[in-house]
């Protein structure tokens, strides 16, 4: 998960996967032009966060607490 620290969406999506014991790998934009430029990339030049990639490959940006139930819950019937 790509974010921020003063993103509320972000603070959001971290609480959904702890809630959810889904592991996860927060990487900070701060500081960092390499995560900030792919971020950039991913979202037609937008800084949007959180940009959440998953193992297959699939994005979600800025998702809601429901988004994340319905990807993280096709995910795990799909393995």
């Amino acid at each position: 998960m790509y974010s921020t620290e003063y993103c509320p969406d972000c603070h959001r999506a971290k609480a959904f996967f702890e809630t959810n014991g889904i592991q996860y790998l927060k990487v900070g934009l701060e500081g960092n032009e390499e995560a900030t430029h792919f971020v950039m990339d991913i979202n037609n030049g937008y800084r949007s966060v959180p940009t959440i990639v998953f193992p297959d490959g699939s994005v979600l940006v800025e998702p809601s607490w429901e988004q994340l139930k319905q990807k993280t819950t096709a995910r795990s019937n799909t393995q």
